[in-house]
Parts: C-alpha cells; sequence; structure tokens
C-alpha cells in the first residue's frame, strides 16, 4: 500500500498518520465535534466523508471495509445507525464543516472545529428562482416548436395548390 502523502506527515510515519485519523474520527463520530489543528482536520475531513458514505450504503461489505478503519465497535454502531440515517439522502457530500476557532494559547496553532452536518440540505432561494424561470424557459420553446411545423405545414399546402 503506497504511503499517505508526500512530505511531513502528522505524527512522523504513515502507520501513525493513520492510526490519528482513525482515532479523530472515532472521536468524531462519538461527540458529533471535534476542536483540533487545522492541518489534522483537514487531513480529517474527506477521510471521515468516505466512511460516510460508506455508512449511507449500509451493507455488509461496507460495514466490514469501515471496521477495518474504525475499530471501535461502539463507533461503528453510531456511525451505521445513528448517523447516517439520520443525514438527508439528497446530500451528496458535505457532511462535515469546518469552522476556525482561532490559535491555541500555548503554541499558537491554528485551531478548527469539524462537526458532522445533520441539518436537511434546503435550495438557497436564489437556486430556486434560477430552477423555476429553466422550467419556464424550458415550457415556451417546446410550445413554439409545435406552432411552427403547423404554419410550414400550411405554406406547403398553399404552394402546393397555386
Amino acid at each position: 500500500m503506497p504511503t499517505p502523502k508526500k512530505g511531513a506527515r502528522l505524527g512522523g510515519s504513515p502507520a501513525h498518520q493513520k492510526l490519528i485519523l482513525s482515532n479523530l474520527a472515532t472521536q468524531l463520530i462519538e461527540h458529533r465535534a471535534l476542536t483540533t489543528t487545522e492541518a489534522k482536520a483537514k487531513l480529517l475531513q474527506p477521510y471521515f466523508e468516505k466512511l460516510v458514505t460508506k455508512a449511507k450504503r449500509g451493507d455488509m461489505h461496507a460495514r466490514r471495509t469501515v471496521a477495518k478503519k474504525i475499530t471501535s465497535k461502539e463507533a461503528l454502531y453510531v456511525l451505521f445507525d445513528e448517523i447516517a440515517p439520520a443525514i438527508d439522502s439528497e446530500r451528496q457530500g458535505g457532511y462535515t464543516r469546518l469552522i476556525r476557532v482561532g490559535n491555541r494559547k500555548g503554541d499558537n496553532a491554528p485551531l478548527m472545529r469539524i462537526e458532522i452536518v445533520l441539518e436537511k440540505l434546503e435550495k438557497k432561494a436564489v437556486v430556486k428562482k434560477a430552477e423555476d424561470t429553466a422550467a419556464k424557459a424550458a415550457e415556451k420553446p417546446a410550445e413554439k416548436v409545435e406552432e411552427a411545423p403547423k404554419s410550414e405545414e400550411t405554406e406547403v399546402e398553399a404552394s402546393e395548390a397555386e
């Protein structure tokens, strides 16, 4: 298996980085939100979202695949039986939210809060208006297309009659 990424890693080795991400994901599942450094939060986000995508499938293969990364049985249960059903089925990603918190007091490291998004997906008013406008525009050309062949047929008939 390839190493997680090039350059510096969280904690030193690739194996340690995998353990750190696994533990962070477990804590995020248990507490629904987590405050950590910016680097860890940015690496945790895609890692966790892939786990949620598999949990939304809900079959045995997905559960076993996620169990390889999340070793806590309680966290696995919570992810598959509480979090995945609570997430809106229309949401196809963006299961987490990153919020900048500030800097840590001791070493001035930038902190971020990562949360699981359980709210329903609502379209913005601008998007709704744009969809309505697009639907109206799609209806009008269909009506014009129906009228256009009728007028051409009458012109052809009139020219044949002459």
